[in-house]
């Protein structure tokens, strides 16, 4: 198999040749085609997360640590099995679900992996992902068919629609003139504004900085967009019922949480970086939420799915490169170049 590899973070990712896993168990190897690129992709590639302050978590301590392989968002052809493993058949082309547990803890059985307390086998976070030839999932559960959709655009089905998708079903019921901000449009972003159109949201306001990106927002179905470098922005997005921020710094952390109406609601997926300096009568006072949303779980990525199947979902622009040239995707990525998403192409790697 091949897969392109962190050696060292930061550095450009390098093309390592290795034998291909023979899947054990209820495992199945995938043969993978496409490989979504992901921003989260670029703290793990970077080595941390900012938590503000100066501190950092370095992703060495839930256990990636190169030679390590990046990507979380798989798509692929069944190319083995493992002798336990049912429910699936060689051939069969699938999209991965990588948010997966230990299986075992009371979160796990309660059908929240992506909550497990070890999380230790997250596909391209703490186990080798998808930016390579192949990819080994621990049970055929996590592999979901989406027959009917474009095979890149299925790739950022699990995570980036997923998160957008897990984080609107924390919204509160909205009356019909009440407004939700989407606050960064990059390829999250751009994603939940899609969701919430399929989901019957009218008025959704799209916060950026990049003209571009505005502009995409607004063709998915944004009602209105506001450029949040400008000195009114807060005044613009002030009243809101709801803000879900993709981005989560401490600028887009100040704008969400500032404009909410009273009894509104702030959830936060984005995973930028810093800290959040709040003063705390407020927010009783103002009895508004704040919320963290992590990824999604197994059946929501399927309710996702399903959505993707009827049309419902607007798809926002994807861009399909090499998957030699995923350091550039992450370049580009990193410098703010991307408008919607990059996913890889393995379907042609040799």
């Amino acid at each position: 198999m091949i897969s392109y590899q962190i050696l060292e973070h930061g550095k450009p990712l390098q093309k390592v040749l290795a034998e291909t896993p023979k899947p054990q168990g209820t495992e199945v190897l995938m043969r993978v085609t496409r490989a979504g690129v992901c921003h989260s992709d670029l703290h793990i590639w970077e080595g941390y997360f900012d938590l503000g302050g100066g501190k950092r978590f370095y992703v060495k301590e839930r256990g990636c640590v190169p030679p390590f392989t990046l990507g979380h968002e798989p798509f692929g052809v069944v190319e083995a099995l493992g002798p336990r493993a049912r429910g699936v058949k060689v051939g069969d082309r699938r999209l991965v679900y990588p948010w997966i547990g230990c299986g075992k803890c009371a979160v796990c059985k309660a059908g929240q992996d992506n909550y497990c307390v070890s999380g230790t086998r997250f596909l391209g976070v703490n186990r080798p992902g998808a930016y390579a030839t192949h990819v080994l999932v621990p049970d055929a559960k996590y592999l979901i068919d989406s027959r009917g959709i474009d095979d890149a655009f299925a790739a950022t089905l699990a995570c980036s629609a997923l998160t957008a998708y897990s984080a609107a079903a924390k919204l509160p019921a909205f009356a019909a003139k009440d407004e939700v901000a989407v606050l960064g449009c990059g390829g999250l972003g751009l994603i939940g504004i899609s969701i919430l159109r399929a989901q019957g949201a009218k008025n959704i306001v799209a916060c950026d900085i990049d003209d571009a990106k505005l502009t995409a927002a607004a063709k998915l179905g944004a009602r209105r967009t506001v450029d949040t470098r400008a000195p009114d922005a807060a005044d613009q997005v002030r009243g809101i019922a709801a803000a879900l921020d993709f981005v989560g710094s401490p600028a887009t952390a100040s704008l969400g949480i500032g404009a909410l109406r009273k009894g509104g609601r702030y959830i936060i997926c984005g995973l930028y970086g810093g800290e959040l300096v709040q003063p705390l009568p407020p927010i009783a006072q103002r009895a508004i939420g704040i919320i963290g949303s992590y990824v999604g779980n197994l059946q929501e990525l399927k309710e996702v799915v399903a959505l993707a199947k009827k049309g419902k979902l607007k798809p926002l622009p994807v861009s399909t490169r090499p998957a030699a040239e995923a350091s550039g995707a992450l370049e580009d990525l990193k410098a703010g170049r991307v408008v919607g998403r990059i996913v890889l192409d393995f379907e042609t790697v040799q």
